[in-house]
This record gives C-alpha cells, structure tokens and sequence, in this order.
C-alpha cells in the first residue's frame, strides 16, 4: 500500500513530507492506458498534490493541482482529498516523444515549458482559494517550487518522479517536499543544499525499495528528522450515478429536451476513471420531470 509521511527536522527549522506512490500511478496507467511520458507526468502531479492534501486541517479539504503548458499533453489534472484518496487525468494519454539528451523520458517538453500551474484549495469555504504561477520548466518539481515561493511565499524544495519499465509498466514512484520554517538559518540551509545534492533522485530511492520514512532519513539523517503523521495513499474516484445525473440536469431544459427528442440514449464518460455512464430515454425523461 502507498502511503505518504509529514514530519520535522532541524528542531523544528525544517518540515518535510516523503511518499512513495508506485501503484498509485500503476493504477492511473491502467485506468488511463498512459503512455510512458503522460504515466510521468501525470505520476508527478498526483504524487505532488497528495502530498500537499496532507498540510489541510480537515479530513473534508479537497486540493487541485492543474498543469496547463504548451505541449502535447494538455492540461494535467489531480485531485487530492485529505484523507489520501487521490483522482486525476491527463488530455492526450497516449503522447509519445523522443526521450532528453539524458535518455529520460522527456516530461518537460511533453508538458511545455509555457503555461499555467493552477492549485485550488476547497476548505470548506464559500469560496475556494485559488492560486497561479506560470510554469518554469514543465517538469512539475521545478514549477511546484515556483508556485511555493511566489503564491505562498514559502522556499521549498520539490522532487517528482516515476519510473517506467520497458514494458510501459510503473517499475516506481514517489516525491518529497522539504521547506524551511521560520528560525532556520543559512547554516541549516547551506547543510540542507548540500545533502540534498548528494543523494539519489527521489525515483532511484522508491525503486530500492526505500519506505516514506526511509526516504525521508536518507534526506534529513543530519538534522535528527522525526515522523508525525503517515497517510495512505491510493488513486480512486468518488464519481457515482447520482453526481453524473447532477451533470445531466446541469445540461438545461432545452438542450435535455433536444437530446430526449434525438436519442434513443446518452452516455457520459467520467474524465477522472473512464467509467460510462448510460441513460436510456425514457431515464432522461425522469430526471427532467423531477428537476
């Protein structure tokens, strides 16, 4: 089971969360049928914004991570509940591009590196907060980062990534956030850059076999690191008949009725697990008599 860790360092100076996200993303392949560099992508965002979900203070908060470049993949889109369940789904699940100089998989030019990264956070609220940041790179860690430190003032470091087998199975995943509180100093910095240099990328440590919490010792073994909360992760949408018929009502009267008169059905297709949803005539003609 995948499963996400919050905790601190450094006294305090420091806070992190580590996850390791292997079938998570295993399983937003199967549902979506990704190709290796969407199954990237999309791993990063999901991995990304479940542990953001972990920082809200009510099992009811729900955040969105929104991924909107110039390239191929379209919008990448995520969202995380605070209770781990994640959901999400890229535009063109099937884009294949050349790998980098490097022989990764090249998410920054299928994401593009012009556009917008979007995080809404539903707390609850009569209205959502809502914050934007242009993207960087396209490689979801580096603009992440960016958004902490322009929309929420807060210095961050942000590591993403998924490993793909030949076979385009998920052979790992995972991530992890390090951010800098107020009392630390250039000294616990200037150490944390320079450990931070030294080890594995995050996708080497999952694949391993390294737990979250192992993750998290590996990163922070000089600054006495200690685990305060460990959240399963899984993806799974909440999606159901009910929410699809909500989406059928919101169509209108006019356009419900030109679709009653003109088909002998309708099926609506959820974007976050592809499950079909089928409503026979005679079912629209229900649904609209009793809005």
């Amino acid at each position: 089971m995948d499963y996400m860790v919050r905790g601190i360092a450094a006294n305090g100076k420091l806070r992190a969360f580590a996850a390791v996200t292997t079938d998570l993303v295993a399983e937003a392949v199967r549902v979506h049928d990704l190709s290796p560099v969407a199954a990237a992508a999309l791993g990063r965002v999901l991995t990304a914004a479940g542990m953001m979900a972990m920082d809200s203070k009510n099992d009811t908060d729900v955040l969105s991570v929104i991924v909107k470049g110039s390239g191929p993949l379209g919008s990448i889109v995520s969202v995380a509940a605070a209770n781990g369940t994640l959901k999400g789904y890229v535009d063109q699940p099937r884009v294949d591009i050349p790998l980098n100089e490097d022989g990764k998989l090249d998410v920054g030019r299928a994401v593009g590196p012009e556009g917008k990264l979007t995080v809404i956070k539903d707390l609850g609220l009569k209205e959502p907060y809502v914050g934007q940041t242009n993207l960087v790179t396209g490689e979801i860690g580096d603009d992440l980062a960016n958004y902490f430190m322009i929309s929420e003032q807060q210095p961050s470091v942000v590591a993403l990534g998924v490993l793909i087998n030949p076979d385009w199975s998920v052979r790992a995943a995972g991530g992890y956030i390090i951010q800098p509180l107020p009392g630390a100093d250039d000294e616990v910095i200037d150490k944390l850059e320079q450990k931070l240099a030294q080890v594995p990328a995050v996708s080497r440590l999952a694949a391993d076999g390294n737990t979250p919490e192992e993750i998290l010792h590996i990163l922070l073994e000089d600054f006495d690191p200690k685990v305060l909360s460990k959240t399963p992760m899984q993806f799974k949408c909440d999606c159901n008949r009910e929410r699809l018929e909500r989406v059928v009502l919101s169509l209108g009267r006019e356009e419900l009725m030109d679709i009653i008169e003109t088909e002998e059905k309708t099926e609506l297709v959820c974007h976050y697990c592809n499950t079909r949803y089928e409503f026979t005539r005679e079912e629209l003609q229900t649904l609209l008599e009793k809005a």
